[in-house]
């Protein structure tokens, strides 16, 4: 028996996305499900979303694009799967027998794919901001004059990816567009079909002038917030619960945890949980003080019917939570605490442990049970790592 249950709204999943086709009405939405679907299961979520009319999906590298292809091979044969990581040297030959589309940001990846036996349609990514990946302006205009380099490749699409999109009013969205929109006026006579996109989640909400042909979300399908001082329009897909291992009784005075960092004030009651870091319950959310006497972050879960706070250091598989102020018996082994869930979001507990919900989802552990519901009901069950 597993020591934690994750389960995924899949209901929830499909309103989000279409959420996000009122917001782009006019944009193909895609969908990132890069990371294992952001933690949530690539599996089940990809068949949900294609059920819900996806029909183009990115991921981060070649292993999981063909990890994709097998989970929709009955679902959505035909789907068109981008790897935005692009091409990795000397796998051209894998990426064709996945139908895999390489998101190409350099010209050694172009011409790599180039000499492929059989090259398949490859996205164009150019950097408009970000200095991270992507090819540069000057390389659209290289690929413009010669026609050689591009000659016989099918280009389907041409991305670039915002930097600060989650702040509407940042002046780098408005630069990036400007440069995007110079970049598929110069490339538009070579490939005049190829389809432009631009928008994450945030970049959606920017507006029309943003959506292109297709936008490309990922945080907002899984209900985060990807916004900066928003309200967040999503409905919450993750609740993270963890199972009571132990009620104990601590005296004034007596620690908990490694370091000792935390200390009962009075007479004390502690409930263990079997969730801790290897299952993504960060130790950034123990309470006490760091070294050099700085204040650490202080999680927060809810049990018993309230909120109790995490006491002490989280530890690899075990976290502690102050349960003193609950009544007597509303905590008992085997009851189960809500790490992520309806009374605490998973932006809140990624601001409790000073990162964001993006990094809180994608680490959840390996050794949940996890469950997929939809409108309240059981619809797939797993031991976590499967999906």
């Amino acid at each position: 028996m597993a020591g934690g249950t994750l389960t995924v709204d899949l209901g929830a999943v499909a309103a989000n996305y279409g959420t996000l086709q009122k917001a782009a009405p006019k944009a193909e939405v895609a969908a990132v499900v890069k990371a294992n679907a952001y933690g949530t299961g690539m599996g089940p979520v990809a068949r949900r979303l294609a059920a819900a009319g996806c029909r183009t999906f990115f991921v981060a590298d070649a292993r999981e694009g063909a990890t994709l292809r097998k989970a929709l091979a009955k679902a959505l044969p035909e789907a068109t799967i981008y790897v935005l990581n692009g091409l990795f040297p000397g796998a051209a030959a894998h990426y064709a027998a996945a139908g895999l589309r390489p998101v190409i940001a350099s010209r050694a990846e172009l011409d790599e794919w180039a000499e492929a036996d059989a090259p398949l349609p490859a996205a164009l990514h150019f950097d408009t901001g970000m200095n991270r990946l992507g090819m540069s302006e000057a390389d659209a205009a290289l690929l413009t004059q010669d026609r050689a380099l591009t000659a016989g490749m099918d280009i389907p699409l041409i991305i670039s990816h915002l930097a600060c999109a989650d702040e509407a009013d940042h002046p780098q969205n408005v630069r990036q567009l400007g440069r995007f929109r110079a970049i598929l006026e110069r490339l538009r006579p070579a490939f005049p079909q190829a389809k432009a996109s631009l928008a994450n989640s945030g970049g959606i909400w920017l507006g029309p002038d943003y959506h292109f042909d297709m936008v490309r979300p990922g945080i907002s399908l899984y209900g985060g917030n990807p916004f900066t001082g928003r309200e967040n329009p999503f409905r919450p897909v993750v609740t993270a619960r963890a199972r009571v291992l132990a009620v104990r009784e601590v005296e004034a005075g007596e620690t908990a945890g490694y370091a000792a960092t935390w200390t009962a004030k009075g007479r004390a009651r502690i409930a263990v949980l079997a969730a801790g870091y290897a299952d993504g319950y960060f130790r950034a959310l123990s309470s006490g003080v760091r070294a050099g006497n700085e204040p650490e972050s202080g999680g927060s879960v809810y049990i018993g019917g309230g909120f109790a706070p995490v006491a002490g250091r989280v530890s690899m598989d075990m976290a502690m939570v102050d349960i003193s102020h609950l009544p007597d018996g509303a905590v008992k082994r085997g009851d189960m605490a809500e790490l992520i869930g309806p009374h605490m979001s998973v932006d809140e507990v990624g601001l409790r442990a000073g990162t964001l919900g993006y990094e809180i989802l994608t680490a959840l552990g390996a050794r949940y049970m996890r469950r997929y519901i939809e409108n309240g009901k059981e619809i797939e069950s797993e031991s976590g790592g499967k999906a």
